[in-house]
């Protein structure tokens, strides 16, 4: 009998497995290159045809603001998510922004594009467009240099130099972790794939979201589930709620947002804005005003918070406490699924 092969040691290994990662890195980013080019081919062709339509004459401009929604009504019933108003309007500002297909960069990406279309002035929209393609900025980078009116403060410095590299410095965080393969949340919806959540997300935090909803469910009370990780969006930027019920008895939406560390203001006002945003995009005119619960999932300072905006406040406190999970069960239902699942994971 022949002897066993040695097995290698992982320093022997190194070489190979460095070769074997770029590849695999590299071939993602050429895969993710394509889906964005005909992402942005696609989003530009669908602005043209509507602003064709709509310079078509009188008696199609007589659709007026009613043509956005309609086509979004019937684009998403065929073809999914990723077709809303909201995202035809920036399909249609796309292409009245940038007009010409040849002078689009294709190596930028939809999310990269929505954000330009913020840039009012055109020459600046323009530099920001070539910029951010020679010098290969991610989303959150090119947030940052409009943020900061880069293009304004070169253009009125006598210092140019410093200003590049105050802006580089700055940029380079930002910069360090390339967008994973087809994690663009607008890119995923757009082409009927799974939204990133489904895709990517694990570990404690959503192994908590998936026993929520289930303590929710059975804890009866008029709830009803409508959706996990749901989007609202401003006209600039996309959040993600993570667990939105409906209370029939309440006749409102209750929405949940889970935090990992000790709750800070910076939480209780994201809960704030989102419970605005929420009762302003979803709340209808029978529904009473948005309820916002933040939950911190650390064993030792679990804390509730409810957020009620608007209408009869005092009222809607009394109506509340008596139907939804009370501080207490959520808190010990927190810290009982955290200790099975690091119990399990150890």
């Amino acid at each position: 009998m022949n002897p066993p092969l040695p097995v290698p040691c992982d320093s022997d290994l190194a070489p190979l497995l460095g070769s074997l990662g770029e590849l695999i890195r590299q071939a993602r980013q050429k895969a993710l290159r394509v889906v964005d080019t005909l992402h942005v081919h696609t989003c530009w062709h669908m602005g043209r045809h509507i602003i064709e339509y709509e310079q078509a004459g009188a008696a199609r401009a007589a659709y007026g603001k009613q043509l956005l929604p309609t086509l979004a009504k019937a684009l998403t019933l065929e073809f999914g998510k990723g077709f809303d108003e909201r995202n035809l309007r920036h399909m249609r500002g796309f292409y009245q922004g940038f007009p010409i297909w040849n002078a689009v960069r294709t190596e930028l990406s939809w999310t990269h594009y929505r954000t330009l279309l913020r840039v009012e002035n055109d020459s600046a929209r323009q530099w920001y467009m070539n910029e951010c393609a020679a010098l290969n900025w991610s989303t959150r980078a090119l947030e940052r240099q409009i943020g900061t009116l880069y293009y304004e403060r070169l253009l009125v410095s006598q210092d140019r130099t410093t200003v590049k590299q105050e802006a580089a410095t700055n940029v380079a965080p930002l910069n360090k972790s390339p967008r994973e393969f087809v994690r663009d949340p607008v890119l995923l919806e757009f082409w009927g794939m799974p939204t990133v959540t489904g895709l990517f997300e694990t570990g404690l935090e959503q192994a908590l979201i998936d026993h929520l909803q289930g303590f929710l469910l059975e804890l009866g009370k008029g709830f009803a589930f409508v959706a996990r990780q749901q989007r609202i969006s401003t006209e600039s930027k996309d959040f993600y709620v993570d667990l939105v019920f409906y209370n029939y008895l309440l006749k409102c939406f209750v929405i949940f947002d889970l935090k990992r560390g000790e709750l800070t203001h910076q939480d209780i006002g994201q809960m704030d804005m989102y419970v605005r945003l929420y009762d302003d995009l979803k709340r209808g005119p029978e529904d009473c005003p948005t309820v916002g619960i933040i939950l911190c999932a650390q064993k030792d300072a679990s804390v509730v918070r409810y957020s009620v905006l608007n209408g009869n406040e005092q009222l809607f406190a009394s109506k509340y406490t008596l139907i939804l999970p009370t501080e207490d069960e959520l808190r010990a239902e927190l810290d009982r699924e955290q200790a099975l699942i690091e119990a399990s994971s150890a």
